[in-house]
């Protein structure tokens, strides 16, 4: 058997914690922030772990992710 191919845009994007999470940057932040809230700006600094469901679909793209 080949081996499986990690997608690249996975990679770059995610990455795995010593738990076992995913963890990724967040959301919504790359333009139109005047119409944002403080709170929603503040809340939404450095990254955060992605839910059980989006997690499932992200280790399917990442086969040797430790």
């Amino acid at each position: 058997m080949p081996k499986m191919k990690t997608k690249s845009g996975a990679k770059k994007r995610f990455s795995v914690t010593a738990t076992g999470r995913i963890k990724a940057g967040q959301a919504g932040k790359r333009h139109g922030m005047i119409k944002r809230t403080n709170k929603f700006i503040r809340n939404a600094r450095g990254t955060t772990t992605l839910s059980a469901p989006d997690e499932k679909i992200v280790k399917g793209y990442m086969p040797y992710a430790r």
